[in-house]
């Protein structure tokens, strides 16, 4: 009988100590920015910085057009410089290049217009400042057992445009 109540007091000791209790704080600009669509203001969340803004407050107020060229939609604006899929042809820096095929214009102010798909007439000239190659890629091919392994890289070709007029 001895012997179990010494187990019971090695069980009340043990849960005398105290219990040590660790609280993570987490600093509000560590914490993840909510979803635009969600309300912000609800007090259950605490105080968090609002998220960050997707367009800038400059972009606003100017104009802005929406093009296609190498398989991709870009939007751009006046100044821009782009990095966009290598173009046909032999080009020198400050030629100039048009974009014809526009899916969208936006005036800054109050008027966007919006093609099916493009609109005619519409063009944005840019002016051609280096053609190059991206960053390398290693492709990598490997099945185990019957030593088959194969390792190339890929660098994708690039030409970087400067906006110049969206008309």
């Amino acid at each position: 009988m001895t012997d179990t109540k010494v187990a019971d007091k090695s069980k009340k000791e043990a849960s005398e100590k105290p219990k040590l209790e660790v609280k993570k704080t987490v600093d509000s600009s560590q914490r993840i920015a909510p979803d635009v669509s969600q309300d912000i203001m609800s007090t259950d969340r605490g105080n968090i910085k609002e998220p960050k803004k997707i367009i800038k407050e400059t972009e606003k107020t100017s104009e802005f057009a929406v093009i296609k060229t190498g398989g991709k939609q870009y939007v751009v604006s006046v100044g821009d410089v782009l990095t966009i899929e290598k173009l046909d042809g032999d080009f020198k820096e400050g030629d100039k290049v048009t974009f014809d095929k526009v899916l969208l214009v936006d005036n800054g102010k109050d008027t966007t217009t919006i093609g099916t798909p493009f609109i005619k007439g519409a063009k944005v000239i840019g002016s051609f400042q280096e053609t190059g190659k991206g960053k390398k890629i290693h492709v990598i091919r490997f099945k185990s057992k019957s030593r088959y392994f194969k390792k190339y890289g890929h660098r994708q070709p690039y030409t970087k445009v400067k906006i110049e007029a969206l008309k």
